[in-house]
């Protein structure tokens, strides 16, 4: 069976992941693996990756405890997975070539196979024959729901509060501090929503559309229907943001988010020792005061949508060095800012709470 509605709930019953990330399983180089051992580790039952095999979750990324590393196919079912799960998200998104036999060895073994990549494994005729035969699903989530809206700002009519990470760069924590904080609010009691837009998010919540394979002109439409679903049982909605305003190959999507989910509100993600844009050395990142200003000035003409929180990724830093970061950004901004997963969410999870009953109060 072949599906790609990433509209739809995964499955009724929680998957046991074994992920795919042979070669790359690091702190950088399997953001999808790494996503989901930070969120759902009681779901992944090993990653497989024959350069790290022996080791740890825990000994390579620095969290995951005892999730165990595999070399091999035959190694990982073992550990009795129900999916094999891509545990990569390159740039362009691509199927190493040589995947191609360890996948059709997983589906053999009874694997189900879940993707996120922009090659889409259920396409590819050997594979979706094996998974027929085998009666196991391929399911491609950046396959995009057949029909989508352009976007008309629906979303002003909604009552939750919206709320998008926007980042100084790509892949520097804006589905993991959108997810940190979910969490944090949970706790608390609070209603809050994950509105997932990228196949990492979609794997750990279960739902969402990966927006970045959506045509041009439907990313609005498929952020402002996201919400708007989203919002009916939620009092927040947290948006996972993507790409950036200075990016010049991923702001499409970043504009696209913001149009389409027109956010009361944002918390900015950034990264205190990384000083220009991911593979474009060329494009500076601007001072934290600079980001917000430019935030402001693009969110204004639609629906202004202020600044009230800074998410620090201070993975690659000293503990001593990631709070002087910390302090200084608090300084520069004058707002609350924390880094959500090595310290404490609460400064941004206080920071929405303010701002969503200030937004009541106000109306």
């Amino acid at each position: 069976m072949v599906r790609g509605d990433s509209f739809a709930c995964m499955t009724t019953a929680a998957p046991r992941y074994l992920i795919l990330a042979d070669g790359q399983f690091g702190p950088r180089t399997s953001k999808t693996a790494n996503g989901c051992i930070l969120f759902t580790p009681h779901q992944v039952v090993g990653v497989l990756d024959a350069t790290q095999a022996g080791r740890t979750a825990e000994d390579v990324l620095g969290y995951g405890g005892s999730i165990p590393v595999v070399g091999t196919i035959a190694e990982g079912l073992a550990l009795r997975p129900t999916v094999l799960l891509i545990g990569i998200a390159p740039s362009g998104g691509r199927l190493p070539a040589h995947w191609h036999a360890m996948l059709a060895e997983a589906i053999e073994g009874g694997l189900s196979v879940w993707s996120g990549l922009h090659t889409f494994i259920g396409d590819d005729p050997v594979l979706a024959g094996l998974a027929a035969r085998h009666g196991v699903e391929i399911r491609d989530v950046r396959r995009p729901p057949a029909t989508l809206p352009v976007s008309t700002g629906r979303v002003r009519d909604v009552a939750a509060t919206v709320v998008l990470t926007v980042g100084s760069d790509c892949n520097i924590g804006k589905m993991t501090a959108a997810l940190r904080v979910r969490d944090d609010l949970v706790r608390r009691g609070v209603k809050v929503a994950f509105a997932g837009t990228g196949q990492t998010g979609i794997f750990i919540d279960g739902k969402g559309i990966a927006v970045d394979a959506v045509v041009a002109d439907f990313i609005g439409g498929a952020a402002e229907q996201l919400v708007l679903d989203a919002a009916q049982d939620a009092d927040i909605v947290l948006v996972e943001g993507q790409g950036s305003v200075i990016h010049p190959g991923y702001s499409g999507v970043t504009y696209g988010l913001l149009h389409g989910s027109l956010p009361h509100a944002l918390v900015l993600c950034t990264q205190p020792s990384r000083t220009t844009i991911t593979h474009n050395p060329w494009v500076p990142i601007p001072p934290l005061r600079d980001l917000i200003a430019l935030h402001d000035a693009v969110t204004r003409p639609l629906r202004h949508a202020p600044t009230i929180a800074v998410a620090m990724n201070t993975a690659d830093l000293a503990v001593a060095a990631a709070r002087d970061a910390i302090e200084a950004g608090m300084a520069e901004t004058r707002l609350p800012v924390t880094d959500p997963v090595r310290f404490d969410p609460a400064p941004i999870a206080d920071a929405i709470l303010r701002f969503h009953e200030a937004r009541l109060a106000a109306r």
